[in-house]
């Protein structure tokens, strides 16, 4: 059990692991409090070594894990990477580690089902135990116990092993390009970027009015900055339901804006709900043809349903065929677009793998150049000669039931 406290510590600890081809990385961090995660902890295995390196001891300089990160010819694994690597991406300014593993992805498109847990994987492929007892723990309480420490190395010592199990199916099965894809986008900066102005759209609301949305992007934006100016919640600073009571009823003045529920007055007259009447005045001089699109699902035109629903047969058949996560080839929004659209839906389902797997078919099917048959106990994809039927012809009305003389 080794814990680092110290940056020269940290640097011979990564000199020695720039001599790997192969790290696991892990991090501990606590964000209830707090708008930015505050790493707590990182753990890094690799060789014959593991350690874990507490960012919180005091005179601490990360310099040297950021050089390892960015290293290009060492490969970083982790498992459900996307939090890990926002932390990165912030503490890094604005890079990423790279290029990166991830094993909860990698098991998805090699069959383990959808979003497998590390505790699954462990078991299957590392035939390891994880052990629980400190998974709940405020890592960001000091001094760190044995316990604790033990627990949080046991995650990237038992991620090596299975890193190395996924990699050889991935390679066995001819894979590795489509877990490629999908690191590609999971290291694309732009999506650790907050974009303000679409940010309203994490906050549920069912109306489609446009000019009530307008002032909704502007309240939520504001109530972002803010949050990420104060380093908390964004709960905290105003609930969604607030938000979208505000944005319903528009307040012009400090008294129409005390009146919201759950606001108090004095939080009206303040210098923050000043920000917040500028917010709205701002959403309400929005012109209409910049009004935002809603998010509501359009409704479907008529006998697009059962379309979908065939669809949805056809992603499940390609899925298990594949042995791929049905969840990493299409969503069910996804499957309703390409019904209604065809090829002009601008789904990740009809690119890349994905199309190779799910997408070709599904645009066949949708087309009739595909038709779906029953061979023994298994559904299968067969070719139709389009524009021709064979078999069941849909007979005129009087010809089903024909006019007794």
């Amino acid at each position: 059990m080794t814990l680092i406290t110290q940056t020269s510590e940290l640097q011979a600890f990564c000199d020695r692991m720039s001599q790997t081809d192969v790290i696991a990385v892990d991090t501990e961090f606590m964000r209830e409090r707090t708008y930015w995660p505050k790493l707590c902890l990182v753990q890094v295995a690799g060789g014959d070594e593991a350690a874990a390196i507490d960012p919180l001891a005091p005179g601490m300089d990360l310099a040297p894990l950021f050089d390892l990160l960015r290293a290009p010819h060492i490969l970083k694994a982790f498992h459900a990477a996307r939090q890990d690597l926002e932390i990165f991406h912030r503490l890094m300014r604005g890079v990423l580690p790279k290029p990166v593993f991830d094993t909860q992805v990698a098991a998805m498109v090699c069959g383990f089902g959808d979003q497998v847990s590390y505790e699954t994987l462990v078991g299957k492929l590392a035939k390891a135990r994880i052990d629980k007892s400190s998974r709940f723990t405020d890592w960001s309480l000091r001094p760190l116990s044995v316990r604790q420490i033990e627990y949080a190395i046991a995650d990237v010592v038992h991620l090596l092993p299975v890193y190395r199990k996924l990699e050889t199916r991935l390679r066995s099965s001819g894979r590795g390009e489509w877990l490629a894809e999908e690191m590609a986008d999971l290291t694309d900066p732009a999506n650790y970027v907050t974009d303000l102005m679409q940010v309203f759209r994490r906050v549920r609301s069912r109306s489609g009015n446009g000019r009530m949305l307008a002032v909704l992007r502007e309240l939520a934006a504001w109530r972002e900055r803010d949050a990420q100016a104060r380093d908390i919640p964004r709960a905290w600073l105003l609930r969604d339901e607030a938000l979208l009571e505000i944005a319903h009823h528009t307040p012009k003045t400090t008294d129409e804006l005390a009146r919201t529920r759950g606001m108090a007055r004095k939080f009206a007259e303040s210098a923050t709900g000043a920000e917040l009447l500028e917010a709205v005045a701002r959403g309400l001089a929005v012109p209409e043809a910049e009004y935002p699109e809603t998010d509501m699902r359009r409704e479907m035109p008529r006998g697009v349903g059962a379309v979908a629903d065939l669809l949805k047969v056809v992603l499940k058949m390609k899925s298990e065929d594949a042995d791929v996560a049905q969840r990493l080839l299409a969503s069910s929004e996804e499957v309703e677009l390409i019904a209604a659209e065809g090829e002009a839906a601008n789904v990740p389902a009809l690119h890349g793998w994905r199309r190779q797997v799910f997408g070709e078919a599904a645009i066949k099917v949708r087309s009739g150049e595909l038709a779906m048959i029953v061979e023994g106990r298994k559904l299968v994809l067969m070719p139709t000669v389009k524009g021709k039927r064979t078999g069941f012809e849909e007979a005129a009305p009087d010809a089903v039931n024909p006019a007794q003389p």
